[in-house]
């Protein structure tokens, strides 16, 4: 699969803009394409009860599962100084429901990238087939 990483970042960008941060000021877009072809976005959405907060990341895998859908790759939109990868939480949910080769780009606003698998971010997850 080709992976559309512009229009990804383009529907992160716009899940970054409707992100509620207003705790951290650390607004997050993410969106997942998905094999079919679809895109699929979220945004972070925090809660003065710090771990009620849902990262964008969770946001938008919590959309494909509602779809019926299978992640293929993930781009993130941040308003960092530099590109950030998903925090642990998120990094062991992405890694329930993509295979460890599913790529993850980071993009901050002023075009600085960097680039992850599922696999390097979390080298020994836990899942399913441990239980």
């Amino acid at each position: 699969m080709d992976v559309p990483w512009e229009a990804m970042f383009a529907a992160a960008e716009k899940a970054r803009t409707a992100a509620y941060a207003p705790y951290s000021r650390f607004h997050v877009g993410a969106a997942i394409a998905c094999t079919d072809g679809s895109i699929v976005a979220g945004c972070n959405v925090e809660n003065a009860s710090y771990g009620l907060t849902v990262c964008a990341e969770r946001n938008a895998i919590g959309a494909v599962v509602v779809s019926g859908k299978t992640p293929a790759a993930v781009a993130l939109m941040v308003d960092s100084d530099k590109p950030t990868p998903p925090c642990g939480m998120c990094r062991q949910v992405l890694a329930e429901h993509a295979p460890a080769a599913t790529v993850i780009r980071s993009r901050t606003l002023k075009g600085q990238e960097a680039q992850w698998t599922v696999g390097e971010l979390l080298p020994h997850l836990f899942s399913k087939e441990l239980l």
